[in-house]
């Protein structure tokens, strides 16, 4: 495979355009995500209840923190597999054993993260259960 030497700052914006570049592709991320993963549109509908949810419950400060930083680890993670899937959906829909391990691994990811999520709210809301439901 012949590769094309490139200038690496041929592309590179500098200072606030930069940020302004960036904060741009981050949303075009999102908003892809939102139109074409219906498994990121259903994390973000658990993150927009239980995140509010949150707020409700009458737990310390870092607890409270751990709860919303559990529900965002979630949607990051499902971000980072999804750009995986799409990467490898665009090299080949061949069925090919490393792609397919590429993909489980990104899913188990997913998966440990709402595994994380769930084990997290369930320690913070029995640690308090008393004050919770008193």
């Amino acid at each position: 495979m012949e590769t094309e030497e490139m200038d690496s700052n041929m592309h590179k914006s500098t200072g606030i355009k930069r940020v302004f570049k960036a904060f741009s592709y981050s949303l075009d991320g999102l908003v892809s995500s939102m139109k074409y993963e219906a498994a990121f549109r259903q994390e973000v509908f658990l993150a927009a209840v239980l995140i509010p949810a949150s707020f409700l419950l009458s737990v310390p400060l870092g607890q409270h923190l751990v709860l919303v930083a559990s529900v965002l680890l979630v949607l990051i993670v499902e971000l980072l597999n999804s750009a995986v899937e799409a990467v490898v959906d665009d090299i080949s829909l061949r069925n090919r054993p490393l792609a397919k391990r590429a993909k489980d691994m990104g899913s188990a990811a997913v998966f440990l993260s709402l595994l994380n999520c769930l084990i997290c709210w369930a320690a913070v809301i029995s640690i308090n259960w008393s004050d919770i439901f008193a």
